[in-house]
């Protein structure tokens, strides 16, 4: 005889109906119950659930809107990210990008002390890792192209850190955008694994500070 004929129905259950399977425990309770009575196991180590912090990988996907004016315009964290429409360049918003960001360097220059332009660039950063994470959701691209605010607010640090001579600024601009394009190590890495609008903020941070370095060195060695 099967351990299932052991258990009869209770009196007056429907026939077909389970009996009980032990005092205090429902039937369907033990059928669900993990072999042996081990608890379901909670989550792994490393997991969402005890990690936090750690931002997940990036999962690749394909766009969700169009980075034009229409989308913009929409909102200010957008105008912000794009560059005030530098990002929408057809070629190269990158460089674009940077160069409108040099341009409003030299021209707030007129105004402004070097100690306010600072202040302004790293204003600018905090307001960057808002705007470009929030409009990398929208576009649903991580990093997209579009988004320029993190070359032209990198560029603008290592513009408060220069003479303002226009060959020196020229230099730095070309070091920056190398720097920006070929991506050394660690900025590659930055790219790839730092999430949201900081991770988007922070390997250009890092280009600007190569392209720091460089002067640096050729200031040491000469």
């Amino acid at each position: 005889m099967s351990e299932a004929s052991t258990t009869s129905p209770e009196p007056g259950a429907a026939p077909g109906s389970p009996g009980r399977a032990g005092p205090g425990t429902d039937g369907a309770h033990a059928d669900s119950a993990p072999a042996g009575g081990a608890q379901a196991a909670g989550p792994r180590p490393g997991s969402a659930g005890d990690d936090f912090w750690r931002p997940p990988k990036r999962a690749p996907r394909g766009p969700v809107a169009r980075a034009d004016l229409a989308f913009m315009r929409q909102k200010l964290s957008r105008c912000v990210a794009l560059g005030l429409g530098a990002g929408l360049a057809p070629l190269a918003p990158g460089t674009i990008g940077t160069l409108w960001g040099w341009a409003a360097w030299r021209v707030m220059g007129l105004w402004w002390a070097p100690e306010t332009l600072l202040l302004v660039a790293l204003g600018g950063f905090a307001a960057g890792v808002w705007a470009c994470g929030r409009t990398a959701r929208a576009l649903g691209v991580p990093d997209h192209g579009a988004i320029v605010w993190d070359e032209i607010v990198a560029f603008w640090l290592v513009l408060a850190m220069l003479p303002g001579a226009l060959l020196v600024q020229l230099a730095a601009f070309a070091l920056f955008r190398f720097f920006d394009i070929v991506k050394p190590p660690p900025i590659r890495h930055f790219d790839a694994t730092i999430e949201g609008g900081f991770g988007i903020m922070f390997d250009d941070l890092v280009a600007a500070f190569y392209t720091l370095l460089v002067f640096a060195a050729w200031k040491a060695w000469t």
